[in-house]
């Protein structure tokens, strides 16, 4: 039960692995097809955790994004994702992990309020994405979203590092600190 590293396994030649944590398996597992569906120059691996700490294994990849996925209907979702966090290095918030926000469509079932999810990714300065994973067009548009991140982590594409990435989203960001 050790703590979650980014450069803690060498990476895998033209292979990017993307690491998807929550407590919402059917929709993690929709999210990963809609991820291996897309057209991927690399080859894709996608994980799927409930929770951190991961088991220890030899033989796990490097992983080289994380995406937290909180379900806005489960207060449950939000404690899981905090709970996981202590299980991660600071070095993967310089770029390698995103928070994922789900079932925003339908506020007024929410359990756990928006602000709650954007303050959370703010102090881990980290992108925060809303999607409503259980509708199949949203689904397959952050599929792209997160196989075009994941390749900018991995370092596959020319130019752009995981920091530069962090740097143009935060940029494009509207929230000032002392809206939270």
């Amino acid at each position: 039960m050790s703590v979650l590293r980014p450069l803690d396994k060498q990476p895998g030649l033209n292979t990017a692995t993307i690491l998807l944590v929550g407590t919402e398996d059917a929709l993690l597992q929709q999210l990963a097809d809609s991820m291996l569906k897309e057209d991927c120059a690399s080859e894709l691996r996608v994980h799927l955790a409930r929770s951190l700490p991961l088991p220890s294994s030899v033989d796990r990849p490097r992983i080289d994004l994380i995406v937290f996925v909180v379900n806005l209907h489960s207060k449950y979702s939000l404690r899981n994702v905090e709970e996981s966090l202590h299980y991660v290095d600071a070095t993967f918030f310089l770029g390698k992990a995103a928070f994922l926000a789900t079932g925003a469509g339908r506020e007024s079932h929410c359990s756990v309020h928006r602000n709650t999810i954007m303050k959370l990714a703010h102090t881990y300065r980290s992108p925060l994405f809303f999607c409503d994973l259980e509708i199949e067009g949203f689904r397959a548009t952050m599929a792209q979203r997160l196989v075009r991140m994941l390749q900018i982590c991995a370092g596959h594409v020319p130019g752009v590092s995981a920091l530069n990435l962090l740097s143009l989203l935060r940029s494009s960001e509207t929230l000032a600190p002392e809206d939270l």
